[in-house]
């Protein structure tokens, strides 16, 4: 029986987790179970048509790690990201020796876009008070 194109993507999306650079175990180490300012992230998570190296759902944000292959797919990788974009999503790109060499810089513009992304409280306090999840208020 042949498998359908979900299946094989499946598979290529667990073997790519098992399989990861030096650098994406390094900054999923930093990104996973909340430990990056309590933002939750995802690793090779497909959005539409794209698979993202790590995403933050709350945040809307991507983030790519690039070895020396993606020097030559610029303008895919910009297509890509324009595509994204349009569902609302930012991506973040870094080098792999980015990571591996300044993995507390990266982690610093990761937390910061990710708070740049939210509501600030002042904002969420002006559209009016939270429902706790039983549905009363504050």
């Amino acid at each position: 029986m042949k498998q359908s194109a979900g299946t094989e993507a499946l598979a290529r999306v667990r073997q790519m987790r098992r399989s990861g650079t030096d650098a994406e175990r390094l900054i999923w180490n930093a990104l996973r179970s909340r430990r990056l300012g309590g933002f939750k992230f995802r690793r090779q998570t497909w959005i539409g048509a794209y698979r993202a190296d790590f995403v933050c759902i709350e945040a809307r944000l991507i983030v790519e790690l690039d070895g020396s292959q993606h020097s030559d797919a610029v303008k895919y990788d910009m297509q890509r990201d324009a595509s994204l974009a349009e569902a609302g999503y930012r991506t973040l790109r870094f080098w792999n020796n980015d990571v591996t060499g300044n993995l507390d810089g990266v982690l610093e513009i990761i937390l910061r876009a990710c708070a740049e992304r939210l509501p600030s409280p002042s904002r969420r306090d002006a559209a009016g008070p939270s429902l706790s999840p039983r549905g009363e208020g504050i």
